[in-house]
């Protein structure tokens, strides 16, 4: 509804180029996987604030906590580019992990003025008891399920991303 009149703007059509564009079955079947992560990405981002809540951490802490626990000492512009993530959102969430002694910021023997984000023991204990619960976690979500259609769904998502990094949409 249009503020203004309360009414409703009028319907537009569909371009013609939209309208003639067929889809093939493997467009359809990503268009598909496309709505399902979007649906899984809320229930992962809701159960990671249940995991971390104990800790006085948010999903997004974890994120940030465990890129740098995992893959080491990164830039903030890394953790951004590794993670998906808005570069200027990773400085605030680092910024915080900071303020709070989880991480610390050192030298960068790569980079005059963009410093690496590390882990401090206080940050390598959070991150391991959230691990921690975070495998038990994974273990009851997956029980029955055969690792080997999930390790494929992990390669065919590796690949979509990858794809996804190179195009131009």
């Amino acid at each position: 509804m249009s503020p203004a009149s309360g009414k409703r703007p009028p319907r537009t059509r569909p371009s013609e180029s939209a309208r003639s564009v067929n889809r093939t079955p493997a467009a359809d079947a990503f268009t598909d996987l496309v709505f399902e992560i979007f649906r899984l990405n809320g229930r992962i981002l809701a159960a990671g604030e249940v995991l971390t809540d104990e800790f006085a951490l948010t999903t997004a802490r974890w994120q940030v906590l465990g890129s740098v626990g995992f893959a080491g000492p990164q830039t903030v512009a890394q953790i951004a580019r590794n993670m998906g993530l808005q570069r200027q959102s990773v400085q605030r969430t680092v910024d915080l992990l900071t303020e709070e002694g989880c991480l610390a910021l050192t030298d960068n023997p790569n980079h005059a003025r963009a410093k690496l984000v590390v882990l401090t023991k206080m940050g390598e204990a959070k991150l391991a008891k959230i691990t921690q619960r975070q495998h038990i976690w994974a273990n009851r979500i997956v029980k029955g399920l055969p690792d080997r259609p999930i390790a494929h769904a992990v390669s065919t998502l590796r690949e979509i991303r990858q794809r996804l990094e190179n195009d131009e949409a």
